[in-house]
Order: C-alpha cells, then sequence, then structure tokens
C-alpha cells in the first residue's frame, strides 16, 4: 500500500503567500473607502433583498383615468313631438337629429364626452356640464323675404350673464363664418330666452338655444348641408371653451 507524500515546504510557503496577499489588497481597499461609500454599499444590499421580495406588479392598484370634460346638445323635440312640419312632410325634429349627431360627432373627436338629449330629457334635472346647448330649426310657412337665417339666446335672466354672454357670441360668429348665414335678431322670442331647460339645468352650467334657420327658405342649407350647420355649432361651442376671441365679430343681421 502506497504512502502520500507529505506537501512540499514550497508548496506550503507559496499558499501562505497568496493569502496574505489578498488579505492586503482588501485591507488597501477598505482603506480607500470612506464612510458614505461603505454605508452605500450597505444600502445597495439592502434594496437587493428588497426587490428579491417585492409585491408583484400586478397587485398594485391600476390609475384611474381622468374623466372627459362634459357637453350636452339637446336635439329639439327630440322623444316629445314633430315640432314644425313642411307641407311634404319633412319634419323639424328630423333635421335637428341629424345636425344633433353631427354636433356630438365632432365634439367627441375633439376629446369630450357629450350628452344627446332628448327635448325633455330626464337628464335635464340639476345638468352640470361645460355648457349646454339646444338646436332647432324655424317655421316651414312662407312668411316674407326677410324669414331667412339664424339667431341664437340664452336665458333672459341668467345666473352667469357673463358667460352665457359669451358662449351665445361664440357661436354666433363661428356659425356665421361656416355657413355664411345672415343672423335673424328681429325673430328672437320669449320661447327662446326663456325655454325650459334654463331652468331645469345646474345655474353653473351655461346654456344657449340656435335656431339654426328657417325650413322654408333656408331649407337648402339645412337639408343638404348639415355637415356645415354642425359644424358652426360645434366651433363655437369650442370658442366659448377655448377662450377664444368672438368680439370682433360682424354678421349681417337681418329685421
Amino acid at each position: 500500500m502506497s504512502q502520500k507524500s507529505p506537501p512540499s515546504s514550497t508548496s506550503l510557503f507559496q499558499q501562505v503567500a497568496i493569502i496574505l496577499g489578498l488579505g492586503l489588497l482588501v485591507a488597501t481597499v477598505f482603506s480607500l473607502l470612506t464612510a458614505d461609500d461603505v454605508i452605500n454599499i450597505a444600502l445597495a444590499g439592502k434594496l437587493n433583498d428588497a426587490t428579491l421580495y417585492s409585491t408583484p406588479e400586478g397587485d398594485f392598484p391600476t390609475p384611474t383615468p381622468r374623466p372627459r370634460p362634459f357637453l350636452g346638445i339637446v336635439a329639439g323635440h327630440w322623444g316629445n313631438d314633430s315640432g314644425a312640419v313642411c307641407p311634404d312632410g319633412l319634419q323639424e325634429v328630423q333635421v335637428n337629429l341629424i345636425v344633433a349627431n353631427l354636433v356630438r360627432d365632432q365634439l367627441i373627436a375633439e376629446g369630450f364626452d357629450v350628452d344627446l338629449l332628448e327635448e325633455f330629457d330626464a337628464r335635464l334635472t340639476s345638468y352640470r356640464a361645460l355648457a349646454l346647448v339646444s338646436i332647432h330649426a324655424d317655421s316651414c310657412d312662407y312668411i316674407n323675404d326677410q324669414a331667412t337665417g339664424y339667431k341664437v339666446a340664452a336665458a333672459l335672466a341668467s345666473p352667469n350673464p357673463e358667460k352665457a354672454g359669451r358662449l351665445t357670441a361664440c357661436i354666433r360668429d363661428r356659425y356665421f363664418k361656416a355657413t355664411g348665414m345672415s343672423y335673424h335678431s328681429g325673430s328672437i322670442t320669449a320661447d327662446m330666452t326663456s325655454y325650459h331647460a334654463f331652468d331645469e339645468i345646474a345655474p353653473e352650467t351655461p346654456a344657449a338655444i340656435i335656431e339654426i334657420g328657417f325650413l322654408n327658405l333656408d331649407r337648402q342649407i339645412l337639408t343638404q348641408y348639415p355637415e356645415s350647420i354642425a359644424d358652426g355649432i360645434a366651433q363655437g361651442i369650442l370658442c366659448y371653451i377655448r377662450n377664444e376671441d368672438a368680439s370682433d365679430s360682424v354678421t349681417p343681421e337681418t329685421p
């Protein structure tokens, strides 16, 4: 049976030398580190340990998206009656609803949530929004050659006259620019300034009503170019919300 030879003194000396060298290197490194370095190394170790045992990301609640601002559009007479009726059967409510849907679509594309409301919608009670606009059309009867054009009104006794005035000014200006129609100021009636929805909505909601034109002399633009009609209303609402200037607007008026 063979015997193992004892380690040589040279090999043992090399191992001792290596151990002493490593010890000297470690001592040198630590002598160069500041107290802050030592603290940072310790903190890094704790953070790594915390990462290993952290809660999975999926357990955190997802952030709730911010609600988009609301606008209200009333399609005049919708859900209640036909409104004005022309001899050939064209109903005002049909024109109003087409335009109201186009206005809604355009405002949604601009980043707003839009409620399309019926004439006596239950949601009108204490309704809160950045603005509410009710869309109507005027008579289909021939009255005279001056029975043409549009008109805009706010509540006669609005609790926010400045906001209501700016809303109507913006709609009046942008509608004229989009359609080229004249402003028929002489036929604004109590049915407009005392419109029922003005008394139903929350006092802080600015509101206006627009008669987009007469179903007689303005029938062509109302029925064949509803996109222009809707664009004028939508741009007027955006003018108000964005606080754009409408003070320099000049619209020809029909008495």
